[in-house]
């Protein structure tokens, strides 16, 4: 099946300067033509905070995400952060982060995904997802490439697995028959649930080696984006220079025919995703089991409660 051309934007970037990030993110959104107009616009970043328990590399860099915040503002939108963390709430995760203060001077709403709205994917899955991400203008993705245990690689893509709210996503581990497949197609999915997309992807200083809580620090330098994630995921898998068919989601959207899980079809208007070969970037060899065990679940469940009770 032809794919349509995707277009992925990458940029070298060697520190968290926000007003660094914000100058990159104006030079993509002025190629791109996709991201104007925002002013007056209700503009939601979904970083990911997966914990409050786990290192600063786990999450979003705060300065990362309060780059990116501080161009939509100076576009006139308005802007709010929100995630459904592992564990806890976005609040928490941003207060323990410490990337309240920086979106606080912003003036910038941290939010909880609280409203559950029921939704039936193209796989026949029907998940609860947050109302919050529905209820946006533009939604930006914000996810942090780290190595993934279960996964292979944690990208744009498996960043939208937020959306899905809270315990929910356990029970989606739990049951989809311990298949790969089967919820590599839920969390490709939830793509065509959400409002106007773009994704920017923190590729500067990366989690190696295990995740995504417990990798190696691995300086890449680059920041890229796209309003495909699976183009921009297709496009990392070569900067990463690793094999993309050792990920289950990249191995479904694949077979799927999904627009840019091509690299052939993609167009790379700034930097070409070969000039970033080199990092030295380790994923796992061999992956966890997707179902959780019952007693982890519970386990799981009984903390996230806990924590979302004192946040």
């Amino acid at each position: 099946m032809d794919q349509q051309k995707q277009t992925v934007f990458l940029s070298p970037c060697s520190n968290y300067d926000p007003v660094k990030i914000a100058a990159i993110v104006d030079d993509f959104a002025a190629q791109s033509g996709c991201l104007s107009n925002l002013h007056g616009t209700h503009v939601l970043l979904k970083p990911n905070l997966i914990s409050s328990r786990g290192p600063s590399l786990s999450c979003s860099h705060p300065d990362f995400i309060t780059g990116v915040a501080l161009w939509c503002k100076e576009q006139g939108a308005k802007v709010s952060v929100g995630d459904s963390p592992a564990f806890g709430t976005a609040r928490s995760v941003c207060r323990s982060k410490k990337i309240d203060t920086p979106l606080q001077e912003l003036d910038i709403k941290i939010v909880n995904f609280l409203t559950p709205v029921e939704r039936q994917l193209s796989c026949g899955r029907s998940v609860s997802v947050a109302g919050e991400v529905l209820d946006c203008d533009l939604f930006i993705g914000l996810p942090r490439i780290k190595a993934h245990n279960q996964m292979y690689v944690t990208m744009a893509v498996k960043n939208l697995f937020g959306i899905v709210k809270g315990v929910n996503k356990a029970m989606l581990h739990m049951t989809c028959d311990n298949s790969y497949e089967n919820f590599s197609k839920i969390i490709l999915g939830l793509i065509e649930l959400l409002p106007q997309q773009f994704h920017l992807i923190d590729g500067v200083e990366i989690m190696s080696e295990s995740g995504p809580l417990d990798g190696s620090s691995l300086a890449l330098n680059c920041i890229g984006a796209s309003s495909s994630p699976v183009a921009l995921d297709t496009a990392f898998f070569d900067v990463l220079q690793l094999n993309p068919y050792k990920s289950p989601l990249f191995s479904m959207a694949h077979a799927m025919g999904l627009s840019g899980s091509d690299l052939a079809t993609i167009d790379f208007p700034f930097s070409h995703s070969s000039e970033f070969h080199g990092a030295g970037f380790i994923a796992p060899e061999v992956l966890n089991p997707i179902r959780f065990n019952p007693f982890r679940f519970m386990s799981g469940l009984f903390k996230r409660l806990g924590e979302q009770l004192g946040a």
